[in-house]
């Protein structure tokens, strides 16, 4: 999943080569940690949250396949 999270940003974002994605799993509950460069929040972001939402939307459908929760987290330096 974290391969696809990661297509994914890369493909929203300007900088490409900023994006980092960490993965911390407890068990059943699996979360992801964005990255991206400064000017990039926006677009991952989108108007009103919707970027972000629809990918959270997404894992959490990947999840409910796989039986498992997936959080997504931006991480602001």
């Amino acid at each position: 999943m974290k391969e696809a999270v990661e297509k994914i940003v890369k493909a929203l974002v300007g900088d490409a080569d900023a994006v980092e994605i960490t993965e911390h799993s407890d068990g059943k509950v699996v979360k992801f940690g964005v990255r991206v460069a400064p000017d990039d929040f926006g677009r991952l972001i989108g108007r009103e949250g919707r970027t972000i939402k629809a990918l959270r939307s997404i894992l959490y459908f990947g999840g409910l396949k796989q039986g498992k929760r997936f959080h997504l987290d931006l991480i602001e330096d």
